[in-house]
């Protein structure tokens, strides 16, 4: 009974989403307050409706009520509550219904933002209930969360255990969180357009949304590679799957909306730009979700092998995009253009800034559809893997990065370009000595990786230097630096934190990707396993143990420096899981300081000398805590900016601030 309370309620929070674009769009054509109310009560009973449906399914997973078939697919009655619950967005048409609960809430928010023109808002309000409507009906008639089986089995088939993971139980909400909140991004372009206002308090209003938007896709991106990290046992964290990329992409033009959306805001310029990244940073989404559910790739990450449903995904976005570029095509020409600025000014650096990130999004995008293409028109497969990324995205983030500093200290306008190479004196020698030193202390023979070092170190030093010149560190005395630092708005410390961030990271991943050491061996319990880095790992033991729904070959491992000094012991798992028959691998990781020691268990074989041996995989990755803290930083610099009371959602003025 339950899953046909859940069923209703996902038919009827379409039928009223279709009212909510309706009765919006009526209110717009009319002028009539009483439409657009009805409209956005709409939107709030449609995301009553889809959250009903939503804890139906979730209550179906924790009774285990395998007369539904996304139950009996995707869960076991074996399975700890915690991965019950999150099975509910394991699947295809549970991670769909999260989807449209997502998208349905911030259209509910939207709705209730103040200070909006009538216009504008209502007119985003009915595009994003038109959203609402093409998802929410790809979910009732062909991925229904509550479809019956009859008879029931008496037992699941459980989630792939790959997924019965913390990290990435949360990873899917996040993302969509952040994929589904640049649809709000989307809806107030097009109506935008629809009124022909793209104006500094239009870039106003947009900013809090593209900010969430990111923050959230940056913790969700940030969680599946910390999970592929350490669950699938490949020694690395980023393989530029075309999952990853599909991910990566939104961030991408979410990054460049972003910065973007300040010189509109700030200078009325780039308005047209604007729009354009804020319909094609959902269009991103929208290919995404294409690419995760439609079979046409091969991932980990894939939710569902299904051509026929993607191609009605891919239907969906040719009309969403098609039509909302199709507007922007007819109304562009006819948007304001802005400000004057000079070559050498602030406005100068972001459009530099947008010019890079979206050349490394293209980038990525043609790496990522190329195989695509390929197969369809020749019938020839071929993969593009980190060569051509490492060639082509690279160098073009590494000049992004290079300039990125600069930015902030460049005035409106027109800037003095000594005065800034001034200020950045001192960061720029920081960085030379830390890439002098990464030299010397790594491998001399890697002079590009330890540039690296420093550019990570450049980006940080450099958001400290453009911090200290806010509060005249070095230039009054302390009573009026610390007025200055109390007096600095909240999104300075968030800009601050976000560049140092994204320095750490880069510092992270250029020391695990090339200073890196691996080491395998076959040994039985006693033997060591030699690692070329500072540590040295031994297999003390394998016992078998039991989990709530597995059997595991635990390995017991010491590890120490050669000396023995520093000695900790770890473990590593194969774990067989009996009701899908499937095997997985938890590694061993010891934390230290920003180092791991990586550990992999892998198949038991016996040697001519050994009748009972493990090959084991051991991996020294320096610095690679810093992979993980980076994107943790830039998300917190993302929230504290997002506490800034300029930038609460839908109460922005028309002031330029």
């Amino acid at each position: 009974m339950i899953a046909e309370f859940g069923a209703f309620a996902l038919a009827l929070a379409l039928a009223l989403a279709l009212l909510q674009a309706a009765a919006s769009g009526a209110g717009r054509l009319l002028r009539s307050p009483v439409l657009a109310g009805a409209g956005q009560g709409a939107a709030f009973a449609s995301t009553g409706a889809v959250a009903v449906a939503f804890g139906a399914l979730i209550w179906a997973f924790v009774v285990s009520d395998f007369s539904v078939s996304n139950v009996a697919l995707n869960s076991h009655t074996a399975k700890p509550l915690f991965y019950r619950v999150a099975g509910a967005w394991g699947s295809h048409e549970g991670s769909l219904l999260l989807w449209c609960l997502v998208m349905t809430a911030f259209g509910a928010v939207l709705a209730l933002g103040r200070g909006l023109p009538f216009g504008l808002k209502t007119s985003a309000v009915a595009v994003q209930g038109g959203l609402n409507a093409l998802f929410l009906a790809f979910t009732v008639f062909t991925s229904n969360a509550f479809t019956r089986l009859d008879p029931a089995p008496v037992q699941g088939a459980s989630l792939n255990p790959l997924l019965q993971d913390p990290a990435l139980a949360i990873h899917p909400p996040m993302l969509y969180l952040g994929y589904v909140g640049f649809s709000v991004c989307f809806s107030l372009a097009v109506a935008a357009l629809i009124e022909g206002r793209v104006d500094p308090a239009w870039g106003r209003w947009v900013r809090p949304w593209a900010l969430a938007s990111w923050v959230f896709l940056t913790i969700g991106i940030a969680l599946g590679s910390f999970w592929a990290y350490y669950e699938l046992g490949w020694g690395g964290w980023w393989f530029w799957d075309p999952v990853e990329n599909a991910s990566f992409l939104p961030w991408l033009a979410g990054a460049a909306l972003l910065h973007s959306a300040i010189v509109t805001e700030k200078r009325g310029a780039l308005a047209g730009w604007t729009v354009f990244l804020a319909l094609m940073a959902f269009t991103f989404s929208m290919l995404g979700a294409f690419l995760v559910r439609s079979g046409v790739l091969t991932s980990v990450h894939a939710f569902a092998v299904d051509p026929e449903r993607g191609m009605l995904l891919l239907a969906i976005l040719g009309v969403a995009a098609g039509a909302a570029f199709a507007l922007f095509a007819w109304r562009a020409p006819g948007l304001p253009k802005g400000g004057v600025f000079a070559p050498v000014s602030r406005e100068s650096s972001l459009v530099l800034n947008n010019l890079f990130l979206s050349a490394a999004a293209a980038t990525v995008l043609l790496g990522t559809l190329y195989p695509l293409m390929l197969e369809a028109v020749t019938g020839e497969t071929i993969s593009v893997g980190p060569p051509y990324f490492n060639l082509t995205f690279t160098p073009l983030m590494a000049v992004a990065l290079i300039i990125l500093p600069a930015g902030p200290l460049l005035a409106w306008k027109r800037a003095d370009l000594k005065g800034v190479v001034q200020r950045l004196t001192l960061a720029f020698a920081v960085a030379m000595a830390a890439a002098l030193i990464a030299l010397f202390v790594f491998d001399p023979m890697k002079a590009m990786a330890a540039a690296g070092i420093g550019l990570g170190v450049w980006l940080i030093a450099g958001a400290w230097a453009e911090l200290a010149e806010r509060i005249r560190l070095f230039r009054a005395p302390r009573a009026e630096v610390w007025r200055r630092l109390t007096g600095l708005p909240v999104g300075a410390f968030g800009m601050t934190l976000a560049h140092a961030g994204l320095g750490l990271f880069v510092m992270g991943a250029v020391a695990e990707t090339a200073f890196k050491i691996e080491a395998v061996a076959v040994t039985a319990p006693g033997g060591p396993v030699a690692v070329a880095g500072p540590w040295h790992v031994t297999l003390d033991d394998v016992r078998i143990v039991e989990g709530p729904n597995y059997l595991a070959e635990q390995g017991v491992f010491t590890v120490a420096r050669e000396d023995g000094a520093g000695a900790r012991t770890l473990t590593a798992e194969r774990r067989f899981f009996p009701a899908g028959g499937q095997t997985t691998t938890e590694v061993g990781l010891d934390f230290r300081g920003l180092d791991d020691v990586y550990v992999v268990l892998g198949e038991r074989r016996a040697t001519e000398t050994l009748a009972q041996a493990w090959t084991v995989r051991v991996h020294w990755n320096p610095w690679a805590r810093l992979i993980f803290l980076g994107p943790t930083l830039m998300a917190l610099g993302g929230l504290v900016s997002l506490s800034d009371r300029r930038l609460r959602f839908g109460v922005a003025g028309s002031k330029r601030g």
